[in-house]
């Protein structure tokens, strides 16, 4: 099979949060357990696996990849409240679900578009004679198809490190809001809303009253669902057990930290008694309004003190500095660093309100890292000088510096084998002593990427029936982002016509080593598809071989010859 489709695989169907590579060995010591990372393993009691059962037929279902899962029982029929993380999941869940209450599901429910939240969803939908409602905002589906775009790549890797999803089992503590992530486990299950809303909604939905609020915080699209005569609040992932990621390291469009505020003021409104977040065991009591207050109010006072010393001219390491949390911020075992950090939160909002530029002259066009390599190996004396600096740096343990001096040996291509395997070491000593799961994980992982005990594989095969839920325009938009210039000639226009069976058309035409897409056809075409969108999308994912399908008559091209050539183009 020709492979022209490998960075369509990677970039539709390795989705957020899912690794894509596994482990061959390890070097890793066993972990050691400081004060600080013996509370992280005592966080790890929040992600118990087990069902919990409340008040009114309301039951979690905690510990099942990274987020829970709700049942609701109506009369004669069930609602389901986020559907984990994969089908692998999802089975398990609607077991236990299904042991407690059989009735059919009626409806579920999306609290947003993050894939440990939908990806489980088709095996629920799979078990009932009926399609369910599936509810979320407006937005939710255009966000899914983002995961699967143009930066799902980069995501993939990044999210891959920050959970370890690459790394022996015994070494994830947790991820901070659950125990590990499943995505891997199971073909991706992702199924469509077909029932959604801008900024609220309410339904009866098996003799429940049921008020959908949009409530934007972890992502654009969030919400949270109110069930007032239950008095029972399902926050989604604006608030759980750990400081929130105000910023996620594995990288995220930016958070509005001030919208974030104002939909924990609209839940705080309501006075529920009863709290079930997506993550993290539900709270019930009196101290419920305390908690959603604190936990406001601490993201109130990073987002308010960042603000207040970026109007100073602080940069974001000053700011940082001159941060200190409130003593009942700080202590409430709601805001312990197990997610999120402030550090992370404040470059976060100085970025989100000024940009990337911190108003320090020397950030602006900074020295190149190979010329400050040579810079300070001159001043120490050569390039043997500073390896001796690093080798220095590891014997002291200076981890963090030990990174920085291996930045500029690398540069510099001196002795980089043993500066990698420095470098490994420094990263996997950071990891071992870091308390937060997001840091820990991703230096653990970057330790053994660079001790050379990974494999790149693809370890979810594309599925036809996922396809289905992509829209063809995140295609070509894909595509538009993987052309390798240097596989096009410069001095030529290529025009590609495809015209499909649903009566969508799309033109692509090659120009000054760009790929531009429009949806008027022109008149003159170098290359003529005409196809139904299912086909293509399967020979892009590599589901179809594109040679066979064109022999078949599924894919009915004028120069099958130049078309296959042009689809060589988009590999990297």
């Amino acid at each position: 099979m020709i492979k022209i489709s490998t960075f369509i695989q990677i970039s539709i169907i390795c989705i957020l949060s899912l690794s894509c590579s596994k482990t061959d060995s390890v070097s890793s010591p066993m972990i050691e357990k400081t004060s600080e990372v013996e509370k992280l393993f005592k966080h790890s009691e929040e992600f118990t696996q087990a069902i919990y059962s409340y008040e009114n037929g309301i039951h979690a279902a905690v510990g099942y990849g990274i987020a829970n899962s709700y049942l609701i029982e109506g009369n004669g029929l069930n609602i389901i409240i986020d559907a984990t993380d994969s089908t692998f999941q999802a089975e398990k869940v609607y077991t236990e679900f299904n042991a407690i209450n059989s009735n059919p599901i009626a409806a579920i429910i999306y609290t947003h578009n993050h894939g440990d939240h939908t990806l489980g969803a088709k095996y629920f939908v799979d078990q009932q004679d009926e399609t369910p409602l599936v509810i979320a905002h407006d937005s939710t589906a255009k966000s899914v198809e983002k995961i699967f775009g143009i930066l799902n790549p980069i995501i993939s890797l990044r999210s891959s490190r920050m959970f370890g999803t690459a790394l022996p089992e015994e070494e994830v503590v947790n991820v901070g809001i659950g125990p590990y992530l499943s995505v891997g486990k199971s073909a991706p299950g992702y199924v469509k809303p077909n029932v959604t809303f801008d900024n609220e909604l309410k339904l009866n939905i098996a003799g429940i009253a049921f008020e959908f609020f949009h409530a934007p915080g972890e992502t654009d699209d969030q919400i949270f669902v109110w069930l007032p005569e239950y008095k029972a609040l399902f926050p989604g992932d604006n608030i759980y057990k750990t400081f929130p990621n105000l910023y996620t390291i594995r990288g995220t469009s930016h958070r509005d930290v001030n919208a974030w505020i104002n939909s924990l003021d609209m839940m705080l409104e309501l006075e529920p008694k009863h709290i079930f977040p997506s993550h993290t065991l539900p709270f019930s009591g009196e101290s419920a309004l305390d908690t959603l207050t604190i936990y406001r109010d601490g993201i109130q006072f990073i987002h308010d003190q960042t603000i207040r010393l970026m109007n100073q001219g602080m940069h974001p390491e000053e700011i940082i500095e001159n941060i200190d949390l409130p003593e009942a911020v700080a202590s409430s075992p709601y805001l312990q660093e197990f997610y999120g950090t402030v550090r992370w939160s404040v470059k976060s909002i100085f970025n989100g309100y000024l940009g990337w530029f911190s108003g320090n002259i020397a950030e602006l066009d900074p020295t190149s890292t190979f010329k400050r390599a040579k810079f300070i190996s001159q001043m120490v004396g050569g390039p043997d000088a500073l390896f001796a600096e690093l080798e220095k740096a590891i014997i002291d343990e200076e981890m963090q510096w030990a990174l920085e001096l291996s930045d500029l040996l690398l540069a510099m291509d001196h002795r980089t084998s043993e500066v990698t395997r420095y470098r490994a070491k420094a990263a996997l000593y950071i990891g071992t002593m870091a308390s937060n799961p997001n840091k820990r994980n991703y230096f653990l992982s970057e330790a053994q990427r660079l001790s050379g005990d990974q494999e790149s594989i693809n370890i979810i095969p594309p599925e036809a029936s996922m396809l289905e839920q992509i829209p063809m325009d995140m295609f070509f938009d894909v595509l538009r982002v993987n052309l390798n210039p240097e596989k096009v000639d410069p001095n030529e226009i290529v025009t590609a016509c495809f015209e499909f069976s649903s009566g969508l058309s799309k033109a692509m035409i090659l120009r000054n080593q760009i790929a531009q897409i429009k949806a008027i056809l022109p008149q003159d075409c170098s290359v003529n598809i005409k196809t139904d969108e299912q086909t293509l999308k399967q020979v892009l994912a590599g589901v179809k071989n594109p040679i066979l399908e064109i022999a078949n008559g599924n894919l009915i091209v004028d120069e099958d010859v130049r078309f296959l050539k042009l689809l060589t183009a988009f590999t990297p």
